[in-house]
């Protein structure tokens, strides 16, 4: 299974693409948590003061999310729809692959309480210990997504 316009579009959505330059490029930044981060929110060998354009930004956010997409095939042991798909490989990307691992949201999912997968992304809405209120509202767009039934609008 690979992520959905919709998928990609959350992600990119919470992700953004932060310090623009005026020639559309980025530069990395500091994120909340203290991260070197760049692009659509890729960490991976970041240092600051990196420059990237935005062709670059698309790139990477593209081969990122193909590693999310891995991890959630290879991890999740029940079938699982597209939305589900989607707000789980957003939760990877956005907690690393490791976190997502060991996610009350993955074991709960696999054990085949889908209600209490979803109650559980709330469990990660901080950032250095502290509660952001960027990842409140992402992780209640994640749940809504993996709730949705495929064929519903929003």
């Amino acid at each position: 299974m690979i992520i959905s316009d919709e998928g990609l579009k959350l992600i990119k959505g919470f992700e953004g693409f932060h310090t623009r330059q005026p020639d559309g490029s980025c530069v990395a930044y500091l994120c909340p948590a203290g991260v070197p981060t760049i692009g659509h929110g890729l960490t991976e060998g970041v240092r600051l003061g990196m420059r990237m354009t935005a062709e670059e930004a698309e790139a990477a956010l593209r081969k990122e999310i193909a590693k999310h997409e891995a991890t959630v095939s290879r991890l999740v042991t029940v079938e699982i729809n597209q939305n589900e798909f989607d707000a789980l490989t957003s939760l990877s990307y956005n907690i690393g692959a490791a976190a997502f691992e060991k996610s009350s949201v993955l074991k709960r999912l696999n054990g085949g309480n889908r209600a209490g997968a979803a109650e559980a992304f709330s469990m990660w809405n901080k950032a250095g210990k502290k509660v952001l209120p960027g990842l409140v509202s992402r992780r209640a767009r994640e749940a809504s997504l993996f709730l949705k039934p495929i064929g519903a609008s929003e």
